[in-house]
């Protein structure tokens, strides 16, 4: 036999052997699982249920060694992340809010893997099946309504930020963040709750000249969110204060976690979210469709360009140069969302106000007492949809920018409103202005720890 011939024949001995080397992949009966309707379990059984289930689901192909290696290995690391056999045992919220980052990652074109669908076609969700599980998630659905005040007592006492601990990974909090500008705001839907993205002066310096892709070292933010509560008006508000999650960017020191430090805080007494250093999988598995974006979701309010499609929001940020102030770089107070109009506003403040805003106790008043030379600008835009998460609508154009100055005893507060298409100056009755003027001036700050 010639040499061609032996090494044919090894090889195939070396393939058969191999063929041994078959760790198992368990299968099991379903302990508890997902509670949905039988729509969308038709759903997830053809499209997911191979690689998200305790069922164990496998082509012919599968079974030939090396391949069946990398399909054992991405079974496994699929039912860590989510397992639709299990997640039943957990609360509806938590199985809803699953289902959210499932359609999140379909419609981003990361799951199914593209390598699985190169092999396994028939599990490619269709367009009418995305559209069915996003009708039965149906968010904006409901907001809860509640009486002024109500969940105030959750976050009437202040925490000792300096005293709160660092995650379980070792990412430590930073008690700064209050301190740091608006970025964007998000209305969930998907589990009624508002947030202020904030970034500290290196990620605001960097979204204002587009240098995003990547993020500077040195960048934080902070994803701040409440609770949505709704009043009579169909005006909703930040409520009941839920978590802080923070970011910090820093290539080198943080390279196995995609280039970021991950952590968040919930709760008044701000408790470490993680049980144990592993938590930040799940920050990093969540946030890995945006790669492209250095793992951001944020389309900051700019008007810098950037070199990929929505990665900054250009729209929201076109406010003219001609306005009194330029709101856009002053600290966030409050936001509501209108669900008649569809709009979403957020009250700005200058340093003077900002400051009023956090001093003012809730519980004792209704606003805070403003000084004389405190300026409020109140920006409504218009909401779209987030290009990024299914269930969030970000700011779109922008629809007035209102302006109240306080003036000092004795005197009347300076009301502007600029609005239409070129946001021109417009000239309101004085009851209009009084009662708009008061509408700022009473709008209960969002409350930070």
């Amino acid at each position: 036999m010639n040499m061609a011939g032996k090494a044919a024949v090894a090889g195939i001995f070396v393939f058969a052997v191999l063929q041994v080397v078959r760790p198992g992949i368990p299968s099991k009966p379903a302990t508890a699982e997902v509670q949905t309707s039988s729509e969308v379990k038709s759903i997830l059984d053809k499209d997911c249920y191979s690689c998200h289930s305790d069922e164990r689901r496998l082509s012919w192909f599968d079974q030939i060694v090396p391949g069946y290696w990398l399909v054992r290995h991405d079974i496994l690391t699929a039912r860590e992340h989510l397992n639709f056999s299990t997640l039943g045992s957990k609360p509806v919220t938590a199985q809803k809010a699953a289902l959210y980052e499932a359609v999140n990652m379909i419609q981003l074109g990361v799951m199914p893997l593209p390598s699985f669908l190169k092999l396994h076609p028939d599990s490619r969700v269709t367009p009418g099946d995305l559209a069915g599980l996003k009708a039965y998630l149906a968010p904006w659905s409901s907001v809860p309504t509640q009486p002024p005040g109500a969940g105030s007592e959750a976050i009437a006492v202040p925490v000792s930020l300096s005293k709160v601990e660092p995650e379980f990974n070792g990412f430590p909090f930073d008690p700064n963040f209050k301190e740091w500008k608006l970025l964007s705001t998000t209305d969930r839907g998907d589990n009624n709750t508002f947030r202020f993205i904030l970034g500290n002066d290196i990620a605001v310096k960097a979204a204002q000249s587009g240098a995003i892709s990547p993020w500077p070292d040195g960048s934080r933010f902070a994803k701040v969110a409440w609770q949505q509560e709704s009043d009579s008006e169909g005006l909703v508000h930040p409520g009941k204060f839920v978590q802080v999650e923070l970011m910090l960017k820093d290539a080198k020191r943080y390279k196995d976690t995609e280039g970021w430090g991950w952590g968040r805080w919930r709760g008044l007494d701000l408790k470490p979210y993680g049980s144990d250093s592993a938590f930040v999988n799940e920050c990093t598995g969540c946030h890995q469709p945006m790669r492209g974006n250095d793992y951001v979701y944020t389309l900051p309010i700019t008007n810098a360009k950037a070199a990929r499609d929505e990665a900054v929001n250009n729209n929201a940020a076109a406010l003219p140069v001609t306005l009194p102030y330029q709101p856009l770089g002053w600290g966030a107070v409050t936001m509501y969302v209108d669900s008649k109009t569809h709009s979403t506003a957020t009250l700005y403040g200058n340093d003077a106000a900002v400051q009023a805003s956090r001093s003012a106790r809730r519980g004792e008043e209704t606003a805070p007492a403003y000084p004389a030379g405190a300026v409020l600008a109140l920006v409504t835009w218009t909401q779209r949809d987030d290009p990024h998460w299914f269930g969030g609508r970000i700011p779109a154009a922008p629809e007035s920018i209102e302006f109240v100055q306080i003036a000092t005893t004795g005197e009347v507060n300076v009301y502007r409103r600029f609005a239409g298409q070129g946001l021109n100056e417009e000239r309101p009755t004085a009851s209009a202005a009084e009662v708009r003027t008061s509408l700022v001036l009473n709008l209960s700050p969002a409350r930070l720890p």
